[in-house]
């Protein structure tokens, strides 16, 4: 579904849904759980996003320490579901997906995702969303007992009713990971205390486990490169990840920048070949960006892997540069490193927590202009932040990382037949 409809359809009918939902829950609402019981199950909503489901990671572990694993069950988007079944932290017959394709698709899918957990029984909802009015509905319509989520107590934020038992106050000095693991934190205490939350945060949590893939599906990605690059193959590999969609244009770095830095790195480091990556809607933009390069040690990945494909690509590639957006996440299971350009957001707060993730941001005094308390929509039309990151500097990066690599273990990233 398209974002911009998306967030339209989560104001206009979101805020109303909400609005009625306090009511009822003031006029005919159970009372807030005591506080010597604890919740046996835990429901996590996080529709979009998912690079920021690799963020969650310590969320989910906090709440498997709980409850256990086979109690822990998660709510989002069928089209985000890949990442979240290749981390392997929540069983796959408790992941509920809702199909989305139009209001009224998405709507049914909705309903069926709440009948599932009605019949379920959930105990304790997790809502990873920061102020989305959709996701605060679904976690009070599913019938927990216990709900968690972010509350804009001063109006700082937008409205989304009064449905938590423990509203949080969102604090933008945290980092994602840590301001999710809390959400989770929070059932330990009682309802009637929030928004005050006497507990130090937990530290950023670091990158997960690393994604291990089997050697027969290495062979097969090494056999879907060859295709592409032939002879080329034999190289070492960097990979670029333009992002050549509409998903908020602002995070976007011009194409144009990409194919300069393809052209100098292909023309400095002969042993070097470049794979744009990209989702099958940006594979025709991507294959453009491939022709204006004009090298034979060039070629577009995108649209041709699957999720898993697209990790084990990074298992055999010494860098991948891309913006703030999935692509920067997912990588971090593998040991690729990764250079990751920011401007509408903050590394401070998004930016993966491992040492091979390499964050550039221009810190302009506009930067950032998306965050939690506009819904990430900014006003800004020109995204000068972006553009101040230059092919000189994101060069002079990827060339440092790639000689550290070639120093220090080259022969465990080259492609060998």
């Amino acid at each position: 579904m398209n974002v911009s409809r998306m967030r339209r359809i989560d104001r206009w009918l979101g805020t109303p849904v909400c609005f009625l939902l306090t009511c009822w829950r003031l006029c005919f609402g159970r009372r807030a759980p005591d506080p010597s019981e604890k919740p046996r199950s835990v429901l996590f909503i996080k529709l979009a996003e998912q690079g920021s489901t690799v963020l969650a990671q310590s969320a989910l572990q906090a709440a498997i320490h709980r409850v256990g694993r086979d109690n822990v069950y998660f709510l989002l988007f069928a089209e985000n579901r890949p990442i979240l079944d290749l981390l392997d932290l929540v069983p796959p017959e408790n992941v509920i997906a809702i199909r989305t394709g139009g209001l009224l698709r998405t709507a049914l899918g909705a309903l069926q995702a709440l009948w599932r957990l009605w019949r379920v029984g959930i105990e304790a909802a997790v809502d990873l969303e920061f102020f989305a009015r959709s996701s605060s509905a679904l976690a009070y319509l599913s019938g927990a007992r216990w709900r968690a989520g972010y509350h804009a107590f001063g109006g700082e934020a937008s409205y989304r009713g009064n449905l938590m038992t423990h509203p949080l106050s969102f604090n933008p000095y945290l980092h994602t990971s840590q301001t999710f693991q809390l959400l989770v934190e929070a059932l330990d205490h009682p309802a009637g205390l929030f928004p005050t939350f006497d507990l130090v945060p937990p530290p950023a949590a670091d990158a997960g486990a690393l994604f291990v893939p089997p050697p027969q599906e290495v062979a097969a990605v090494r056999r879907l490169v060859w295709q592409e690059l032939g002879r080329a193959a034999g190289h070492r590999l960097i990979l670029l990840n333009a992002n050549a969609s509409d998903l908020m244009p602002l995070r976007r770095w011009d194409g144009e920048r990409y194919v300069e830095l393809a052209r100098r790195l292909l023309d400095t480091h002969g042993d070097v070949a470049i794979l744009f990556t990209g989702a099958p809607s940006e594979a025709a933009a991507v294959e453009e960006l491939v022709r204006r390069v004009g090298s034979p040690r060039c070629a577009s990945m995108a649209g041709k892997t699957t999720l898993r494909q697209l990790l084990v690509l990074y298992q055999l590639a010494e860098v991948l540069v891309t913006n703030d957006s999935g692509p920067a996440h997912f990588a971090t299971l593998t040991e690729i490193d990764v250079v990751v350009l920011f401007g509408p957001e903050t590394p401070q707060l998004f930016a993966a927590r491992s040492p091979r993730t390499h964050p550039q941001w221009a810190r302009l005094a506009c930067s950032p202009c998306i965050n939690a308390f506009n819904d990430r929509n900014s006003s800004c039309r020109n995204n000068v932040c972006m553009q101040r990151l230059t092919v000189d500097q994101v060069f002079a990066e990827v060339c440092r990382l790639a000689e550290v690599r070639r120093t220090g273990q080259r022969d465990r990233f080259r492609l060998v037949a």
